[in-house]
């Protein structure tokens, strides 16, 4: 019965939308007297390709983000369930701290009983209101997803690798994280930009003085020893304009020591770093990315004179703008950051060290990456997203220069 599901799955990937419904009612029909023996064949064809996405470099959140880009509602929260239990296969001293992390972000955990019989699946049809057909038909959406996954450059050892915890998570202190996520949050709600400015700017010197502290005092701890390892993490951007949102968060790393790589057609980018300053990028990006979007919608759709729409041209220019200001703000706040700090005669040659060693890890993941460029087809867009950029001024200097105030 596995082989039929996933020969189900192979032709609903390759295009047959009905396949789904179609076997999953015969499936469904042909063994309602045996359910058991259905969710033990669910079991055997969703486990492994869960197994093996882990293999091809994918995570929970990856898998989380890809079905909510290409399935229902009820297929994603199937999946996140699939991915619980396949976890449990797993001893916790194997499985590292950023797998755990993901499954708490995605909400994948066991609500069902796991000894009762028919498992997951049974439970899942009657917690769910849905027939068994229903069930067998979202099974084999979820299937036909997982195997079309391609390869994605591994950012983290697979769970139950015993090398899994054997390097300590290292990342922001969670009071900071957590103070400067308040103010990121009030940043994005508030509708004054005046106040999202300071908010961000706050927020930002925040993040920049503890980074050059941390490095400071990882030099002092232990001198001329190696860089920590870089790390890599995958930032998932919602459509449309991803490309020029990848602009936005490629700007946001360079000025943190980071570098990013744009899947375009999966709809992520790479980041690359030391675990700290990705995290950094990670909260500062997120939140410039609702202020762009929320100013860039605030100007409403844009026409000629003959009434064509221009909204595209204009908001896709906008965002660009917005990226490149940012960039330039940020690059220029963090060399005057460097240059105020006591330690910087020493904190440079750390920096150099980190930039190779994040360089190393770039090269090795990505041999073959390309740069591109991008064009600019609306010059009211791209003064707009400037202005836009000014208000979201990053000054670092004043946290860098006279501590938190």
């Amino acid at each position: 019965m596995s082989t039929v599901l996933l020969s189900a799955a192979r032709e609903h990937a390759a295009g047959d939308s009905e396949a789904g419904a179609r076997i999953g009612t015969m499936v469904a029909e042909r063994f309602a007297e045996q359910p058991i023996l259905v969710a033990a064949a669910v079991h055997c064809a969703v486990a492994p390709l869960i197994t093996a996405a882990w293999e091809r470099g994918w995570a929970p959140e990856d898998l989380h983000q890809a079905a909510r880009r290409r399935l229902d509602a009820v297929a994603v929260g199937y999946l996140v369930d699939a991915i619980a239990e396949e976890f449990q296969r797993y001893a916790k001293a194997t499985v590292a701290q950023r797998w755990s992390e993901d499954l708490a972000q995605i909400g994948a955990v066991v609500w069902w009983e796991p000894a009762q019989t028919g498992g997951h699946l049974l439970q899942w049809v009657r917690r769910h209101a849905r027939s068994l057909a229903d069930a067998l038909t979202t099974v084999i959406q979820v299937l036909a997803m997982l195997l079309v996954l391609p390869v994605l450059p591994r950012i983290m050892a697979p769970p139950g690798s015993a090398a899994a915890s054997a390097v300590p998570r290292r990342g922001v202190d969670q009071k900071m994280l957590a103070r400067v996520r308040a103010l990121l949050a009030k940043a994005e709600s508030t509708t004054f930009p005046e106040e999202a400015e300071a908010l961000s700017a706050k927020a930002q010197e925040l993040m920049s003085r503890y980074s050059l502290e941390r490095i400071v005092v990882d030099s002092a701890g232990s001198p001329g020893s190696d860089p920590h390892p870089a790390a890599a993490r995958r930032l998932w951007l919602d459509a449309p304009y991803v490309a020029a949102k990848a602009l936005l968060v490629g700007a946001v790393a360079e000025a943190n020591r980071c570098r990013t790589v744009l899947s375009e057609g999966l709809g992520f980018t790479t980041v690359l770093g030391d675990e700290v300053d990705l995290e950094i990028v990670e909260l500062l990006s997120t939140s410039l990315l609702v202020q762009a979007t929320r100013a860039m919608v605030s100007a409403g759709s844009q026409t000629t004179g003959t009434g064509r729409s221009r909204t595209r041209s204009y908001r896709q220019s906008f965002l660009i703008a917005y990226a490149t200001r940012i960039g330039e703000r940020l690059s220029t706040a963090r060399d005057v950051s460097t240059a105020a700090v006591a330690d910087s005669a020493r904190l440079l040659p750390v920096l150099a060290a980190r930039e190779r060693v994040v360089e190393d890890l770039f090269e090795s993941m990505f041999p073959q990456s390309v740069s591109r460029s991008y064009s600019v087809g609306n010059a009211a867009g791209w003064y707009a997203g400037r202005a836009a950029a000014d208000l979201a001024v990053l000054d670092t200097r004043r946290a860098v220069a006279s501590g938190d105030s």
